[in-house]
Order: structure tokens, then sequence, then C-alpha cells
């Protein structure tokens, strides 16, 4: 199964090197670790918070603020608004200025979408981390170096995927995100050996290809 990958775009790329405490504050950071920050939009939100937790692997930063915009991209409030915003917090502008250039490669060359029905109208994420950051790994009560398979789909394809998914490795579901989230898909992280992660996020993917090919099959 080769699915043609959908490379996300990086719409805004800022870096504040000496931010306001008060806008430190406001987006959840602490002024007296975090007095620079980096701010990044995309158009695709899943990459984007892969990248956020690859970019605390290469940098002393922490993500202070990542949120999903609703209704996604095609509905973005402005042209560089795309489906998310996330903000790193550091204490000084070189390590944001590290953490940008580890966000950018990872959604250059590593984490994306895929085309799951060959016109672009279903997508899928079944992407694994080989070892968790400090972002994710907090957020998804695993410790920092864990493998994580991170699988995404609309709403039908990623309810019957992750079913395949959870019957075709010796993986556990770490947290479920049933629809509606904010862009109207679904997600799961799944854990296990890293080659259990790999073959359950392979099983996902070709669940949600077989329900775009046949929709309506019991």
């Amino acid at each position: 199964m080769i699915l043609e990958p959908i490379v996300p775009t990086v719409l805004s790329v800022r870096r504040l090197p000496h931010a306001d405490p008060a806008l430190v504050r406001a987006y959840g950071g602490d002024p007296a670790r975090h007095t620079a920050l980096g701010l990044v939009t995309v158009d695709q939100d899943d990459p984007t918070y892969v990248a956020l937790d690859e970019a605390t692997k290469h940098a002393p930063v922490d993500v202070i603020f990542a949120h999903s915009f609703y209704a996604g991209a095609a509905h973005a409030s402005g042209r560089l608004s795309g489906e998310i915003l996330g903000v790193f917090g550091a204490a000084d502008p070189e390590s944001i200025d590290q953490a940008l250039d580890a966000f950018v490669r990872c959604l250059a060359h590593d984490a994306c979408f895929y085309d799951a029905d060959g016109k672009r109208t279903v997508t899928v994420f079944p992407h694994v981390i080989a070892s968790l950051g400090e972002y994710l790994s907090k957020e998804a009560g695993l410790a920092p170096g864990e493998p994580m398979a991170y699988l995404v789909a609309p709403p039908i394809e990623a309810t019957i995927g992750l079913d395949a998914a959870l019957k075709a490795a010796e993986v556990r579901a770490v947290r479920v995100m049933t629809p509606p989230t904010e862009t109207n898909f679904a997600c799961a992280w799944l854990t296990g050996t890293l080659d259990e992660c790999e073959a359950a996020a392979v099983a996902y993917a070709a669940a949600v290809v077989d329900v775009a090919a046949s929709p309506r099959a019991r």
C-alpha cells in the first residue's frame, strides 16, 4: 500500500525575542522561564503537533500553547491562519531558533497526512513516533522516548481504522478522541513496541483506504 503524501504548508513562522510577560502568561507560559516565544501556523494540525514535539528533542523549549482551529484549514479565519497555532517558549531567542528549524524540518520530511482515495477527499494520518519528546509524552501520559502511533482520519474511517489497528497489533490506547474534534476528524494514540505501533498504523491506514473505496460495504 503506497499512499501519496500531502506535505503540510507552513504558513507563518515568527519570533518574539523579548515577549511581554502578559502575553506569555496568556498563552500558558511562565514569564520567569519563557522570555522568548516562537509562533507557527500550518495548514495541517496533527503533523504540527508531531513537529512541535520533535522540536523539544532539539532545543530547550516548552510547547506552551497548541490548539487546532474549528472546522479546519478550509474554513480558516485568514490567509495565514491555517488549521493550528503553536507557540514555543524558551529562555533565549537562540533556543527558539533551534526549535523552529527542527519544527520546519519535521514537516518537510516526516509528518504529513496522506491521500487515502486518490482524490484527496479522504485523508489519513497513520504516523508513528519512534521516540516521544517532552511535549507529546506529557500529553499522552507516557515517558519521553517511548514509541506511539498517532492515528487520525475522518469520523467513520477513523472508527473502523482504530478497530483494525487494535486487533492487528499488541498495542494499547492511551487516548481516543471521538468525533467531532475541532477539525471534525477523530484521533487515537496507541503505544506498544515500535514494531507493534508500526503494525497498528499500517492496519489503520489500510482500513481507512478500504472504507474510502467501499463506504457502503457491510
